[in-house]
């Protein structure tokens, strides 16, 4: 899917134009390295918008690390309990699983192995932020000097200001890069003006935030939709939520989209100008 970025937004007036610019945009990769190698084909820079790990696939229970060290079995188990809300039992049931192992070293050791060949797929530029499932502090030991990583930082892409907020907000899934809500808006603020707004999740939106398959509503931040109130950016664009009830919505002057489950469609969302 191709859009136009045209004009300039109140963060752009003033900077130079250039001819044209092609960016792809990827989020929720969730192991798909081998169409992540391709993501960038055709494209001036790719940015991803984090979600890099399979801890467990939602889709199909033998793929991630949880059924990697449990099975099949006990991975179809703990989604049924997570998708009906009995987060007390798929706590208790994950306690008993990880009670013989080291559950540190053994994430450690897998996350590890999946982030070699991810940042190794990525191509030159490109431009990430965390998911809510990602381990952040790993991230400098992968990334190469084609990727730079931006949390609560902007960087400039073909005259245009890009700001980036990664991570997810708190649930009671407790995925392992949460962050609570005060943190998350410091990040926000922190951007000032920008053309695109990058974050994992969404704004606190009911049609952005609600998962038609997994029939939930994820956690959307409010710091985001005030940011578009305030700041009012071209464009705002996300993805976390995977199946969600609109992937594009305009708030304001600011088309927010969804980009997509990368790990599902392995396409690539264009922004070009």
């Amino acid at each position: 899917m191709a859009a136009g970025l045209s004009g300039l937004s109140r963060a752009g007036r003033g900077r130079s134009r250039v001819e044209r610019m092609r960016v792809h945009v990827v989020s929720d990769v969730h192991g798909n390295s081998q169409d992540l190698a391709k993501a960038g084909d055709g494209a001036d820079a790719l940015v991803c918008l984090g979600d890099l790990i399979l801890f467990l696939d939602y889709a199909d229970h033998s793929r991630g690390i949880f059924p990697d060290l449990f099975g099949k079995e006990n991975a179809d188990r703990i989604v049924a309990l997570r998708t009906a809300r009995r987060f007390t039992e798929a706590h208790e049931l994950s306690r008993r699983l990880w009670s013989g192992l080291d559950r540190e070293a053994a994430t450690e050791a897998a996350v590890r192995r999946q982030y070699a060949e991810l940042f190794a797929a990525f191509p030159v530029p490109t431009y990430a932020t965390y998911g809510n499932v990602d381990m952040p502090r790993l991230w400098p030991e992968y990334a190469g000097a084609g990727t730079t990583v931006l949390d609560g930082q902007t960087v400039d892409i073909g005259g245009r200001r890009f700001g980036f907020v990664g991570g997810g907000l708190s649930t009671p899934m407790r995925t392992p890069f949460e962050i609570d809500d005060e943190t998350y808006a410091a990040k926000v603020a922190a951007l000032g003006e920008v053309d695109v707004l990058c974050s994992h999740i969404p704004p606190e939106m009911p049609e952005l935030c609600y998962d038609v398959v997994a029939r939930r509503f994820e956690r959307g931040s409010t710091a985001l939709l005030d940011a578009l109130h305030e700041v009012r950016p071209r464009y705002h664009l996300f993805g976390h939520v995977h199946q969600p009830l609109a992937r594009r919505m305009r708030i304001g002057v600011t088309e927010c989209v969804n980009v997509g489950h990368f790990n599902a469609t392995g396409t690539p969302w264009v922004l070009e100008w």
